[in-house]
């Protein structure tokens, strides 16, 4: 299904209006484009250049690019979108499915060219039988961990880099006990980094299928093996696996609390923590030398899949349904999706993606990173979308308040959290 895992291939968005006239030609058209991760500098030159290319393809065409941290833009396209306004291209997340219930996105079936996205990742992106986003970059869940550190403490990971769930428990006691924080994560800025553990562990616990049963309302949080799971989280929060400042550490702070001050053991983290680590030093990233491994979540006993791993699409681009230059704003999206963008995507970004991309071999500063990341995937059965692409309303609330943020951060007991879950999402 991934054809990165033949190699590695897992795949753009200033309050203007509208701008241009419904008589404007292609000449003299400016696309107006809004695009969150405004700090990493690989994907800002990824964007930047798809843009020139197509500047340069139709002389006339200007791409205004406007860059946004992504609270900013998520609150300029909430006064943007309801107006008919805002930009003609614009970053887009799978969970941002209000955008679609509202009719703010153009249906792109027939302006895209898909025969360079993959169908898998396609899909992430249809509604009711109509596609809405295309997917640039795709991920996976993995635990990064620091080298050095793991080696001080005596530990040595099997083969496959998967520990069991006692040997996982005994590592962060470990850490803790040597001064070491085990996990540098945080929840201060986002609805979801704090429930990787526990989510990759349910996965692992009970397959596929009933992981998605339990997303959809068809599987009671009181099932015995989610108890189990949840239950084996406590311990690891009341081990100390989480810093002092979980509740307010933001998702960019982690990355830096993990490679340099104070430092810590691991960071589970979608494979674009790229996007932030492999930046100059000076702007926040990791240093050249840092000791950077990839781990896999541990098994657990009994687990129904614990080859099972979460994938899923990312930064993805969308047409705003009021824009009077659809076709224009295709172009753009088709000019990033290209198969040799797609290269680039994953021989500058380290990263995987959506688009179609036939990379036998990897060369550059972090070839080796990107070899490793492909040799965890080697037997991984994948499971496509994070809990809050499977989520809606209180269900979805939950995940964030309970699952995110009160539990990991030592606020509710396991009886107390497994209810507000069952509540909240459970259908009956």
């Amino acid at each position: 299904m991934f054809a990165w895992k033949k190699a590695a291939a897992v795949l753009l968005t200033t309050g203007l209006a509208l701008a241009a006239s419904p008589h404007a030609h292609a000449e003299d058209v400016t696309l107006n484009v809004w695009s969150h991760e405004a700090d990493e500098d690989a994907k800002v030159a990824f964007r930047e250049l798809a843009a020139k290319n197509l500047e340069a393809a139709h002389p006339g065409v200007h791409v205004k690019i406007t860059w946004y941290e992504k609270n900013p833009l998520l609150a300029a396209l909430k006064t943007a979108l309801p107006a008919g306004q805002g930009p003609d291209v614009l970053y887009v997340e799978p969970d941002w499915t209000e955008y679609v219930e509202a009719g703010y996105l153009a249906p792109l079936d027939d302006l895209i060219n898909w025969n360079n996205i993959e169908p898998w990742a396609r899909a992430v992106w249809t509604h009711n039988g109509k596609t809405y986003g295309v997917p640039q970059e795709a991920y996976t869940n993995e635990i990064y961990y620091n080298k050095d550190m793991l080696k001080k403490l005596g530990i040595e990971l099997p083969p496959n880099a998967q520990l069991t769930q006692s040997q996982f428990l005994d590592l962060v006691k470990q850490a803790k006990a040597a001064g070491i924080t085990p996990i540098a994560q945080g929840v201060g800025d986002r609805p979801f980094p704090g429930a990787y553990i526990l989510g990759e562990a349910l996965l692992r616990k009970l397959g596929k299928d009933d992981y998605r049963q339990m997303w959809t309302g068809k599987l009671s949080f009181e099932d015995p093996r989610i108890v189990d799971v949840f239950k084996w989280t406590k311990e690891l929060v009341d081990a100390g696996a989480y810093p002092k400042n979980f509740m307010t550490l933001k998702l960019g702070e982690s990355h830096y609390y993990f490679y340099s001050k104070p430092g810590a053991l691991m960071l589970p983290m979608g494979s674009w923590y790229t996007g932030r680590a492999f930046v100059p030093e000076d702007k926040g990233g990791q240093s050249k030398d840092f000791p950077l491994g990839v781990m896999q979540f541990p098994a657990m006993d009994g687990g129904a899949c614990n080859q099972c791993k979460t994938s899923a699409v990312g930064a993805s681009f969308a047409i705003n349904a009021a824009s009077k230059h659809k076709d224009v704003a295709a172009q753009l999206i088709d000019a990033m999706s290209t198969p040799e963008m797609g290269k680039r995507w994953i021989e500058t970004i380290y990263l995987q993606t959506g688009i179609k991309a036939d990379v036998k071999s990897f060369s550059g500063p972090y070839a080796a990173y990107f070899t490793e990341l492909m040799e965890r995937q080697k037997g991984a059965d994948y499971f496509i979308g994070g809990p809050r692409d499977l989520t809606q309303g209180q269900c979805k609330d939950s995940f964030a308040q309970v699952m995110n943020s009160a539990f990991p951060g030592g606020l509710l007991p396991v009886d107390q959290a497994i209810k507000m879950m069952n509540a909240a999402c459970f259908k009956g």
